[in-house]
């Protein structure tokens, strides 16, 4: 059992969204008990490739200048409005070396993100999504910037192709217990299959929805998920047993795939918790 806080790194492009961000960490945070810290890193090439040496120091400057004052803004505001402390920071870099480097330094128990636009280059883009689910073991959560968890109210929790219908989680506790009930899971199965209910998770009933394999299976889901109003779906990312997947007849989906097609806030877990 974790005795100290858990720590919760925001890695953010700083447009838009990052507020739909912000707000679902503090929700988060104050349900698990959790520190927050944001993270943003800027190619510097993006403001130097066409300017001389001279001109480049003053860009970069008047830059950093910038997004301190707009991440200072960022964590003052969300400090009064929630009364959540958060720790930001800043640096020019290589986008994925430096989230790495950042990585191994904090050693977050969980790595929020915002999901990519279609069509979108920044700092989320670029596989640095793809790129964080492979160097970050832990909790990885993808928020949805129209479907995401608010501060102060329950979550509307519900889980995919869970075979044991448990939370894969250390705060799975404070996550049931913040939750509203009953919990939800979602199964895509093959044709003609039957799925078996397995309440095993802390004695909650389970209310399960099955769905057959099909060509739109994960645009169907997503439209059902958006009808139950889930805003936080667990999504076990660590290696399956072939065999259970087998007895179960559960359809496997690449995790790429179920960013991109599932509109809702997702919750990525690693790999399988020790007993």
């Amino acid at each position: 059992m974790k005795n100290n806080r858990y720590k919760i790194l925001v890695l953010s492009d700083l447009k838009k969204s990052t507020a739909t961000m912000l707000k679902s960490t503090v929700g988060l945070a104050k349900i698990i008990d959790g520190d927050i810290s944001l993270f943003h890193v800027k190619n510097p090439f993006d403001l130097v490739k066409k300017e001389s040496q001279l001109s480049a120091i003053r860009s970069m400057n008047q830059e950093h200048t910038a997004v301190n004052k707009k991440i200072q803004k960022l964590a003052t505001s969300f400090s009064k409005e929630y009364g959540t402390e958060m720790n930001c920071t800043f640096t020019f870099g290589h986008v994925k070396n430096e989230i790495e480097a950042h990585i191994k330094q904090e050693q977050p128990d969980i790595i929020i993100l915002g999901k990519k636009k279609s069509n979108a280059f920044d700092f989320i883009g670029d596989n640095i999504t793809q790129f964080v689910l492979k160097k970050h073991s832990g909790v990885v959560i993808i928020v949805d910037e129209k479907n995401a968890i608010k501060p102060g109210e329950d979550l509307s929790l519900g889980l995919f192709n869970s075979e044991e219908s448990k939370l894969n989680i250390h705060f799975a506790d404070a996550l049931v217990s913040n939750m509203k009930k009953p919990l939800k899971s979602f199964k895509v199965i093959q044709s003609n299959a039957t799925a078996e209910t397995k309440d095993t998770l802390l004695d909650y009933n389970i209310v399960e929805y099955v769905f057959e394999k099909g060509d739109n299976s994960l645009k169907n889901l997503s439209n059902y998920l958006i009808k139950n109003k889930i805003n936080l779906l667990h999504v076990d990312r660590a290696e399956e047993s072939t065999n259970d997947a087998m007895e179960n007849a559960t359809i496997t989906f690449d995790i790429k795939d179920i960013i991109s097609n599932l509109n809702v806030s997702l919750l990525l877990t690693g790999k399988t918790l020790s007993t």
